[in-house]
């Protein structure tokens, strides 16, 4: 472990990236692939129908941030540093809010995560109390923001969490390792114990939407071979997710949960590594987070990725020097 890095970024760093927005935004899927001697490959897809000016930020550890949700916004000093692929540069990619606790706009839920917890067990330990209230927002083009958060750590250890009614629900453990927006989770759930009890090697369903890409997201998961070949089990992560993304020109008036894929990212746990892959370019790049230092004092980088020039090979010493954006508002209108 490079000695700018403290331990627990090792455990951080894919749970940004593995953020996942549900109906009616951002279409997206998330998979975990456990592999031997300890291997923990996550990948995940963004799926949207519009630009999301997306770009990579490196954060380093000791940030202030704010909730951005108003006068009852959240405030805290992050713990650890991360490395983000966001939206709109303020999105670190709607219960009403009852004035009675602190808020976060929906926006920073996840960079809030990453900033305050080395683990997914941590995680879910912090948050089922629900410390905070989540704040919605309008995201541009005028979609509500809702939203999945999905989170993965070094262990393998999985957790996705939803709000249902206004209500927390938390799934939490290895076996959770495949997810997309729609249904809710446990209706994701059994869709996939149906169509493994008809036979998946035989026939899987092929449409876009949601539940069809969780069905083949799991067959091929399961498929994967165990390998300890790093080339291998990220060529493998990048197979599935691609199988599991929308092709440009699929159109669903009315049906927001199913849009084209942008791009598409694999993170190895282990290794502290980030591939990105814009949908529109021919190239895969990667960050070394062992390159960056992340440490306290240092100062806050930036990659852009959308509309600039096309990228290939390792990237961390192309991180920019930028200032700190805030997250997109959120609260009651």
């Amino acid at each position: 472990m490079n000695s700018r890095l403290k331990p627990s970024v090792k455990l951080l760093v894919a749970l940004m990236v593995v953020l996942t927005m549900a109906t009616p935004t951002f279409p997206c899927s998330r998979v975990v692939y456990l592999g031997p001697a300890g291997a923990v490959v996550t990948g995940r897809t963004m799926d949207w129908t519009q630009s999301m000016e997306t770009n990579l930020w490196a954060f380093p550890a000791g940030l202030s941030r704010n909730g951005n949700a108003g006068p009852q916004s959240i405030e805290w000093t992050s713990k650890y540093g991360s490395v983000v692929a966001t939206c709109y540069d303020g999105l670190s990619a709607d219960p009403k809010l009852d004035g009675k606790r602190p808020a976060l706009s929906i926006a920073g839920w996840s960079q809030y995560v990453l900033d305050n917890f080395a683990t997914v067990a941590e995680a879910v330990a912090a948050l089922k109390d629900e410390p905070f209230q989540l704040a919605g927002l309008t995201l541009p083009g005028g979609h509500a923001g809702t939203g999945h958060l999905s989170i993965s750590d070094a262990t393998g250890d999985s957790a996705v969490f939803e709000y249902l009614d206004g209500k927390l629900v938390i799934h939490h453990g290895k076996q959770f390792a495949v997810m997309t927006n729609d249904p809710p989770y446990e209706q994701q759930l059994a869709l996939n114990s149906y169509w493994q009890e008809i036979g998946g090697a035989v026939m899987l369903p092929g449409t876009e939407r949601p539940a069809d890409r969780f069905v083949r997201a799991s067959f091929y998961l399961g498929e994967a071979p165990q390998t300890t070949d790093e080339t291998q089990q990220i060529a493998t992560m990048f197979s599935i997710i691609r199988n599991v993304s929308v092709p440009f020109g699929a159109e669903h008036p009315g049906q927001p949960n199913v849009a084209a894929t942008l791009w598409r990212t694999v993170s190895d746990q282990q290794r502290l590594t980030y591939y990105f892959e814009m949908t529109d370019r021919p190239n895969v790049f990667w960050v070394e987070l062992k390159k960056l230092d992340l440490s306290p004092g240092q100062p806050i980088r930036m990659l852009p990725v959308e509309g600039a020039a096309v990228r290939a090979g390792e990237v961390s010493q192309q991180f920019e020097p930028a200032k700190q954006f805030a997250f997109m508002p959120g609260g009651d209108k």
